[in-house]
């Protein structure tokens, strides 16, 4: 894969700054793959040029602080961003209407999940803070803990597979098959807790 060689590349040179920045311009919706930065920051990592569980720590900065960004533009700038031509030009009418008609649907569960939809990340994030219906705070919430899952899977797979080209492109590709089952996993398990305190409430 092309753009996982010159990451690593990239990576090697400039240190945890570039996986920082590179992340944090995955947040503003350009078109790098964040799982592919992720796996080159841990490949960099297994060949000694970083520490993988500081690695960890860079990725879940980058990603956090580039995913604020979209949050707080929204915030701050409400819906004259979509005026701007790189904002019109991510946020259709179309695609906004979208965003819309999913946070009425689902509610601020829609933010969890977006961490796990490449291309829909960064509208569902910049339509969350100009709607103004979730505090900063509990949004940051949300999207960390949703972090916390696909995070150090995509940095401990470049770490293992560092000296293992073959291995590492063939879990580069499960990858994302094994982000979505541990998070059905995770929400199995909220479902099971949600229902057993709604059980308990009614029995009181």
């Amino acid at each position: 894969m092309d753009i996982l060689q010159s990451l690593i590349g990239i990576f090697t040179d400039y240190g945890y700054l570039a996986v920082f920045s590179v992340l944090l311009i995955c947040g503003f919706g350009i078109p790098i793959p964040e799982d592919v930065s992720l796996v080159a920051g841990g490949v960099i990592s297994g060949l000694g040029y970083a520490h993988v569980h500081t690695m960890f720590a860079v990725g879940m900065a980058g990603v956090l602080v580039g995913d604020s960004c979209m949050f707080l533009l929204g915030r701050y700038f409400g819906t004259t961003l979509l005026e701007h031509r790189y904002f019109k030009r991510m946020m259709t009418p179309e695609r906004y209407e979208a965003v819309q008609d999913k946070f009425e649907r689902y509610g601020n569960r829609v933010l969890f999940v977006a961490r796990f939809l490449p291309g829909l990340r960064a509208p569902i994030y910049l339509t969350a803070g100009m709607s103004c219906r979730i505090s900063y705070l509990r949004f940051l919430l949300l999207d960390g803990f949703a972090a916390l899952i696909s995070v150090p899977i995509w940095v401990y797979l470049g770490y293992y597979g560092a000296s293992n080209h073959q291995w590492l492109m063939t879990w580069l590709g499960r990858g994302q098959v094994a982000i979505f089952a541990l998070l059905g996993l995770v929400l199995l398990f909220v479902l099971c807790w949600y229902l057993k305190q709604k059980r308990a409430k009614k029995n009181c």
